[in-house]
């Protein structure tokens, strides 16, 4: 395990219906957190468009791309100009009739490392992704960036412990978990802190069984792209090991220094106990 220490970025955002805004928007945001310290920043689940799972519409197929394309493209010539790296999550058109929620990996010298295809896909209501993607066929993997050895698994993997585990096997030091997650806004006043609650919990969990950083990136706001009464998207983005860091409204997003030595927690402890506790940054992603 290694000593070096770097500084990550969730990108925390609210999608609208046309996707190159959104895509010039997370661009700018990343912009922001780059100028801020950010070594490797992560944007949210399927950040170019609303979230269409909510539907069965054969037209939604049409937002999807090749991966690397064009957006890896333009991705990796920022993550270069600013030596940052970058996990983006897109909709990854494979061949005809296949397709995948994917997560693209970016290195600080714009070089495409990899990608990861989301392996637990849902079936629930508005979350329509068996519609739509095919499970990953990539296996649960670890890329060595210029800033630290990373794992990429995407939302609803996070509810499986042996998804972090296997990753965190791989090496990874930080798993990012690129998410796309909120209430049924009829359900929100009976059942919404629980479902919070469950899933930042089990996320931590993961941190402490497996000795690393944990770092979900959720968008935000209302979504009702087909109608009908949506999704209220959470937000509340944190990053984890034996503390957290996280969003304080709907309109931030946290930065945090993590350390590498932080899968050794008897060392991460020595070091909030001597008060070099990761700082949180918080910046407007509204």
């Amino acid at each position: 395990m290694s000593d070096r220490k770097s500084r990550i970025a969730l990108i925390q955002m609210r999608c609208g219906a046309e996707p190159d805004k959104n895509f010039a928007r997370a661009l700018d945001f990343i912009r922001d957190a780059a100028k801020k310290g950010a070594e490797i920043i992560c944007l949210p689940e399927l950040f170019r468009s609303q979230y269409f799972c909510q539907t069965e519409d054969h037209a939604n197929f049409s937002l999807a791309e090749e991966i690397p394309g064009r957006s890896t493209s333009t991705l990796g010539e920022l993550a270069r100009e600013l030596k940052i790296v970058i996990v983006a999550s897109l909709f990854e058109r494979r061949r005809a009739g296949v397709y995948h929620n994917t997560a693209a990996i970016i290195d600080a010298d714009g070089k495409f490392l990899g990608k990861y295809r989301k392996m637990h896909i849902p079936d629930d209501p508005l979350y329509h992704e068996k519609f739509y993607f095919t499970p990953g066929d990539l296996g649960f993997q670890a890329w060595e960036t210029a800033h630290g050895k990373i794992g990429v698994c995407v939302c609803w993997d996070q509810w499986y412990p042996e998804a972090a585990r296997l990753t965190a096997l791989r090496g990874a030091e930080i798993i990012f978990y690129p998410t796309a997650i909120g209430w049924h806004p009829s359900e929100k006043k009976e059942f919404g802190k629980a479902q919070h609650s469950a899933w930042e919990t089990i996320q931590r969990s993961h941190a402490i069984a497996n000795g690393c950083y944990v770092a979900a990136a959720n968008r935000v706001g209302h979504e009702a792209p087909a109608g009908g009464g949506g999704i209220e998207f959470w937000g509340q983005s944190f990053i984890s090991a034996r503390r957290v860091i996280r969003c304080r409204h709907e309109n931030d997003y946290p930065i945090s220094n993590v350390s590498m030595r932080a899968r050794r927690f008897r060392a991460c402890a020595r070091c909030h106990q001597s008060g070099r506790k990761a700082a949180a940054l918080i910046g407007q992603s509204g």
